[in-house]
Order: C-alpha cells, then sequence, then structure tokens
C-alpha cells in the first residue's frame, strides 16, 4: 500500500519542497530470481555479529538473498535516504525519539499480523508502543535486544571489604561514605562526555519520576520541574563520591580506571562491559539497580529496546521480510547476538545472560524495567549538555535554573509535538 509522508515532528527529516513524497518499491526480485531483502541498522559494535547472520543466512536460503548494511552515522544515513525516496526493507535502530519519528511520519508497515510479535516479552512490546506520540492503532516494531543501566561494581572489591549490595539510597550514601573513610573510590565518572551525565539521570529517574512523565508534560498535565527535582538534586549530589574533577576525563578514561580497579562502582549500562574488559579481559563485574529511593520495592531496573526492526511501508515482500525476522530470532542467532554484545534478549525463553547482569536477572525475568527517560527527549535539546552545564553549576539556586531550563527548552524544542498532542487530546474528549 502507498501512503503519503507527512514531515516528521522536529527532526528536520523532510526537506520543505517534499510535501507529498510517494514510497517506492523494495524488496525486489534480483536478477537470479532470488527476493533482495536489505536490512539498515545501526550498531557499529555489532557489526561483526551482523556479518555472521548475514552470511548464515545466505547459505541456507535459496529464495532469498539478505543483505546487511552497518554504516557509520546510520541514523543519517537512512535519513538522507529517506529524502531520496531510497528505502531499505528493515531498518534496525533503537526504541528512541528517532523510532517515534519514523513512525509519525507514516514510514513504517504495520506488522501485527507478524507471528513472531508472539515470542516477545510483554514489557518490551509495551516500551515501544510507549514511544508513539499519540496512540497508533497496529505494531510496528519488533524489540530484538535490550541493554540495562545501573551500576556495575568490582565483586573483588566488594568481598575484599565485605560489603553488601544497597537496595536504598540511605544505604548506597552509607556505602558510598564507608568506602572513603577505607580509602577506596566509590564511583568514577567520564562526564567530559556529556552523554555519560545520562547514564545516572536515567537510572535514578526511573524510580523517582512517572515512567510517562514526558507524555504528561506534552498533554499540558504537569512539568518537569515537578517531577525532576529529587532526580536532579541525587544526580548532584553523586559529585561528593566522585573522583577529583570528573568533568576532566572521558567515558574511555572512566572505563580503563574502573577496569584497572581505580574504583568500585561505575553508575553506567551494560553497554560498557565490552570496553572494560577490552582493558582487563579477567575483571570480576557484577551489578545492581540504582537504588534512587528508600523504598525498596520501588526499585525497577532501567532498560530500553536498544535495537528493534521494523519494516519500511514501501517494503513489496512483506513475506521475505518475515523470514528474515523469523531468523534474526531463531534461539542460537538470539544467543549469538547475546553473547557478542553483552545485550539482554526482548525474546521470552531460556537464554544464557552475561553474568554481570547476575544481579538484574530478577528484574529481567519479572518484567519489572522501566525505560530510559531520554529516549524521548528531542535530541535537538541537547538535554545532556543541560545536565553537565547543571553538575558544574555550583550556585545555590542550581536546581532551580536546571529546572527551569528544561521546562523552557522542551517547549521550544516540542511546540508542534504538544499542539498536536494536545489536539489529540481535545478530538478524543480527554481535554
Amino acid at each position: 500500500m502507498k501512503r503519503q509522508i507527512r514531515a516528521a515532528v522536529g527532526t528536520g527529516l523532510f526537506a520543505a519542497a517534499v510535501s507529498a513524497v510517494i514510497l517506492t518499491g523494495c524488496g525486489k526480485e534480483a536478477e537470479d530470481g532470488k527476493v533482495k531483502i536489505e536490512v539498515v541498522q545501526y550498531k557499529q559494535e555489532a557489526v561483526k555479529v551482523f556479518e555472521e547472520l548475514e552470511k548464515k543466512f545466505n547459505e541456507t536460503h535459496d529464495d532469498i538473498e539478505l543483505v546487511i548494511d552497518s554504516p557509520n552515522d546510520a541514523m543519517t544515513i537512512l535519513k538522507t535516504r529517506f529524502i531520496r525516496e531510497d528505502y531499505p526493507d528493515i531498518i534496525g535502530i533503537g526504541g528512541d525519539i528517532n523510532y517515534s519519528n519514523f513512525l509519525d511520519s507514516e514510514m513504517l508497515m504495520d506488522i501485527s499480523d507478524y507471528e513472531g510479535l508472539g515470542s516477545i516479552k510483554e514489557a518490551y512490546l509495551q516500551t515501544a508502543k510507549d514511544l508513539e506520540f499519540v496512540p497508533t492503532e497496529g505494531n510496528y516494531a519488533v524489540p530484538y535486544m535490550a541493554n540495562a543501566a545501573g551500576i556495575l561494581y568490582n565483586k573483588e572489591i566488594f568481598e575484599e571489604h565485605g560489603w553488601t549490595i544497597p537496595t536504598t539510597w540511605d544505604e548506597l550514601t552509607a556505602l558510598c561514605e564507608k568506602m572513603q573513610s577505607e580509602g577506596v573510590q566509590p564511583f568514577y565518572f567520564g562526564f567530559k562526555d556529556v552523554w555519560t551525565c545520562l547514564a545516572p539521570w536515567n537510572a535514578i529517574a526511573v524510580d523517582l519520576a512517572p515512567s510517562d512523565v514526558c507524555a504528561q508534560v506534552n498533554r499540558g498535565n504537569t512539568t518537569f520541574a515537578e517531577n525532576y527535582r529529587e532526580v536532579a538534586e541525587k544526580e548532584k549530589a553523586l559529585l561528593e563520591y566522585a573522583q577529583d574533577d570528573p568533568f576532566a576525563y572521558g567515558y574511555n578514561d572512566a572505563c580503563t580506571a574502573f577496569a584497572n580497579g581505580e574504583a568500585a562502582m561505575f553508575a553506567i549500562g551494560s553497554y560498557a562491559v565490552p570496553q572494560i574488559k577490552s582493558v582487563n579481559p579477567d575483571i570480576a563485574i557484577d551489578s545492581f539497580v540504582f537504588p534512587a529511593s528508600n523504598d525498596p520495592e520501588r526499585n525497577v531496573l532501567n532498560s530500553g529496546n536498544d535495537l528493534q526492526f521494523s519494516v519500511m511501508e514501501s517494503c513489496e515482500n512483506k513475506e521475505a521480510a518475515y523470514e528474515v525476522l523469523d531468523f534474526f530470532l531463531e534461539d542460537e542467532n538470539v544467543q549469538m547476538y547475546i553473547d557478542d554484545q553483552n545485550a539482554v534478549p526482548c525474546k521470552q525463553g531460556e537464554f544464557e545472560l552475561p553474568s554481570m547482569l547476575n544481579g538484574m536477572t530478577s528484574y529481567i525475568e519479572e518484567g519489572k524495567l522501566v525505560d530510559y527517560q531520554d529516549h524521548h527527549y528531542p535530541s535537538e535539546m541537547s538535554v545532556d549538555a543541560m545536565i553537565q552545564t547543571f553538575l558544574l553549576d555550583e550556585d545555590e539556586n542550581a536546581v532551580d535554573t536546571f529546572l527551569k531550563r528544561f521546562d523552557t527548552e522542551w517547549v521550544r524544542y516540542n511546540r508542534d509535538l504538544i499542539q498536536k498532542v494536545q489536539e489529540y487530546e481535545e478530538e478524543q474528549g480527554e481535554r
């Protein structure tokens, strides 16, 4: 079915002159009679595993040729291709604002009839649904892999000192003070790289702020100042337990320092483990969820869809695209990806998870998880840089200044979206 594409909200995805782009066909039959399916995926760090998947598929399928592209800066390349009406059949992207914009632009196929969706954990299916700007009928993504964020810790250091895992904020700060008294550095941060400021922010926010706070702000029901104060205060409080001048060191520095035992804990996601182990393959790492409140029952895992697949509306051979998705979801291929990337599978089943996720396994199994807050932030807003500026601000009114700016910038970068959401609410009689 051909559909017109509407300009995506606030992305600059399409030039102003492109007001009615008609999708061209993909999934066409090649000269050798095979159906060619092109997948473009954004995870550069997973190039090798996707090369192996491509090879394995083509060796076992006579009727379909699978081509997987893993370009540098894949999102920019995809957006450029979309402007040129040059569409792949399947895209593999993160569950974030980019997916929201592509869906809003009516570029993705409704795959509600895809049987493989029945094998995906409900929590991750819901995570994808929650990314919709306004409720949309149908399903448009197959969640494949997730990651998890909280606190990585050095098991040897903990065992040497007899420390137990904290389950409340007060226990965490008391542990940090105990570490300092015993000459151990609690945390190492790489805040010179602004994006790392989001790691503790997200992990704290899932405990303290509503999971749908961005949607509620868009509806005009609340403000970030009403919901993010404690989040901001507690991330700033962590600076008391950081190394000297955490803004002078970047992500690579922090990974190296943690790998070398220079800190007992690292507030980061599971995605950092491969780099840490590249420095020290023998380091014993485990993890625990960030205890941001003083109620252990409120503790949830910060986990989102790190990689999900969507079929483009332009794909001419849905059945072949579905066969590719079936292949990706075969248990042995899921496990191969897990082993390569220390990932969390979105598929139900008995998979062997990385040992560093032992402390988070129960949350994964129970589906007790909440998506990253920044998956709902527009990239143009540069929230990571805003957080860094706030953390550097030593003024007594720093929190108030930050929260006011957050609300102001949100309206600035989401004005059209806010209008769209509120118009929808009015149409539904909800305002």
